[in-house]
């Protein structure tokens, strides 16, 4: 047998280096890049073996361990889940930075592989420095915190243990069911010792991404519940995106004349002037897509895992009688909600669908009602939308006028990221997604933070296309570090920095739920002790301009719309920094059209508790388990 005698870091990246994916034909890297930040635990182990590598496996610096795994997350997921990155981390806090980064992957089912140093496996001196000391398990370490947000965990303490943990490693993100976070914690004296590796372990190997087709009696089931519906509704979901099924959606509903709505993750299965293109559905949804989710007697869900806000907590379908077909990958999921389970690839379980409703078609006068509301709700958008109000041209915008002026620049090609606070409901109801891949909202985790670096992943992925990355105040000051990065590395995204003064959507949430946005403002102490005095004196254009960005300010929506314009234009890292109205007033969009579940105070003395408890009472009731078979 054939031996190569390497150190396990080198092992590992050599191995790395010839992993590839393939799904209809089309092949490609798995691990395409390794993000890094370097420390005791892993920079005389993996950095070494990626210098030593060099452009095999290309490094890119990063700022703070969980933007690294946030930019790899938006690399992947860019990519269709079919080539990730890698992100290494020293031991101790390197490590654990990785946590809410692991998490938002594996909820969100995006690859990437974490490979975080380890403090010694042979224990020369105990503890090491960055050593958390379990006195009941020894073989504990910082790194068990990725356990549970990890789809596939290991600790490699032999060189020889290498080749299973990797293959398997390798086995999990490239499945399209069981992928997510994979951990590969190395312990530090481990990544620098050397073994004879067997020749074969560094040969080619690719992966190949399934197409399950569905069972056919479950795929009887599913056509004739489908024929045998009045109101039917399609909700589509990132499954869509994932498969690349939009074709084959788009042709069923064309077909079918069966409206389509939306979920954060699936936004874009339709282009949004598509005449069956219903838009958002659930809690940040449109009043048409809800509308038809409240009178449809079959719902068919296209991978989609029917998260609450989907369901507007279990309020959303409510017609009598009400049935589901769950078309999904994962098993799990296409048994929610009693639903008549079609477990396939959703591009291939569309197509199916559609050759077994061959001929069928919803009622006209049903058609003509989701088109009618259709127009009726983009009328909305134009009114939320449009760059004045009566209040003056020189009036700060809305966050809907934002998004509108945004809306007037971009083309088929840009890219929009959010994820976390006011702008995911605005832009699930308003935005007009024109290609597969241009709303990318992370809301499985909803993660402040995601945006900036998640906007270099997808940069990488796409370096022709714009890039935008919509930030309010509240997360900008989370995690600014990675324009850094994007002016080291000539990354021209594009940064919309919205100032309104605080958390908006949480203190619009609290204004809701009887807290009186207590805490939710950035403002001076007020004599009482609360948050209620002048706004922070910030100014977070001039610390973008401090971190290498080219900054615009925009004081009105004219002068926004210029600005945006001149950023799509650049060819460098640039800020776009308007000031819109103060969180403590509406965005602009038209309000929450389904409830969302958050428990108020049973007991309470302040009167803007007790009115919300009763109107949380009151749409508590509305909560519906579907159980029917």
């Amino acid at each position: 047998m054939t031996t190569r005698r390497l150190t396990v870091a080198q092992a590992l990246v050599e191995f790395l280096t010839h992993q590839y994916t393939e799904r209809d034909g089309r092949r490609q890297r798995l691990i395409a890049a390794c993000w890094g930040i370097f420390g005791h635990g892993n920079v005389a182990g993996v950095g070494q073996a990626l210098l030593e590598t060099g452009d095999a496996l290309p490094f890119l610096q990063g700022r703070n361990e969980q933007a690294m795994v946030h930019a790899a997350v938006g690399y992947a997921r860019h990519r269709d889940r079919l080539s990730a990155h890698a992100v290494t981390t020293s031991i101790g806090p390197g490590a654990t930075n990785l946590v809410t980064g692991a998490a938002l992957a594996t909820i969100n089912r995006i690859p990437v592989l974490l490979l975080p140093g380890d403090v010694f496996a042979t224990r020369p001196a105990d503890p090491v420095l960055q050593q958390l000391e379990h006195p009941g398990a020894g073989d504990v370490s910082v790194n068990d915190c990725l356990r549970p947000v990890s789809r596939s965990f290991d600790r490699v303490t032999r060189p020889e243990a290498l080749i299973p943990a990797a293959l398997a490693a390798m086995r999990v993100l490239a499945d399209p069911v069981e992928t997510g976070a994979v951990t590969l914690a190395l312990p530090q004296d481990v990544q620098a010792e050397a073994y004879d590796w067997p020749e074969e372990f560094f040969a080619e190997r690719t992966w190949h991404v399934r197409r399950p087709a569905p069972d056919p009696a479950e795929l009887d089931a599913a056509v004739r519940a489908v024929r045998a519906a009045r109101r039917p509704l399609i909700v589509a979901g990132g499954g869509v995106h994932h498969s690349g099924a939009e074709d084959a959606l788009r042709a069923l509903a064309d077909a079918t004349g069966i409206p389509v709505a939306s979920t954060q993750s699936g936004k874009g299965s339709l282009r949004y002037d598509h005449p069956a293109d219903v838009g958002g559905i659930g809690h940040t949804g449109t009043a048409t897509a809800n509308a038809l989710a409240r009178a449809a007697d079959l719902v068919l869900g296209a991978g989609t895992r029917w998260t609450d806000f989907t369901t507007a907590s279990a309020t959303l379908f409510t017609a009598p009688g009400v049935r589901f077909v769950n078309l999904n990958l994962a098993g799990h999921d296409a048994h929610k909600l009693a639903g008549l389970p079609l477990v396939a690839d959703a591009r291939t379980g569309l197509e199916a669908l559609a050759a077994g409703l061959a001929g069928h078609r919803v009622d006209e006068e049903y058609v003509r009602a989701y088109t009618a509301g259709k127009a009726e709700w983009e009328t909305l958008v134009d009114r939320a939308f449009a760059p004045s109000d009566g209040r003056g041209d020189g009036a700060r915008p809305t966050q809907a006028q934002v998004l509108g002026a945004l809306d007037a620049v971009v083309g088929d090609d840009d890219v929009v990221i959010n994820a976390a606070g006011s702008l995911p409901g605005d832009l699930h109801k308003l935005w007009r997604a024109r290609s597969r891949r241009q709303y990318h909202v992370e809301y499985g985790y909803s993660c402040m933070g995601y945006e900036i670096p998640a906007a270099l992943g997808v940069q990488l992925a796409a370096p022709d296309d714009p890039v935008w990355a919509l930030v309010g105040d509240g997360t900008y000051l989370m995690m600014p570090t990675e324009l850094v990065t994007a002016v080291q590395e000539g990354l021209a995204v594009k940064v919309v920095l919205v100032q309104n003064h605080g958390y908006a959507s949480i203190g619009g949430l609290s204004e809701a739920v009887g807290a009186e946005r207590f805490g939710t403002a950035y403002r001076f102490r007020a004599p009482d002790g609360t948050y209620t005095g002048d706004p922070l004196p910030v100014d977070l254009a001039a610390n973008a301009a401090s971190l290498g960005m080219t900054v615009l300010r925009a004081r009105t929506a004219k002068e926004l719309h210029a600005a945006l314009a001149e950023a799509r234009a650049s060819d460098r890292p640039t800020c776009v920094y308007v000031e819109t109205e103060t969180a403590d007033t509406v965005s602009g969009a038209p309000p929450a059209q389904a409830w969302w579940d958050v428990p108020v105070a049973e007991t309470a003395t302040r009167p803007a508790a007790v009115t919300a408890r009763a109107g949380y009472e009151r749409d508590a009731a509305e909560r519906r388990r579907h159980l029917r078979p």
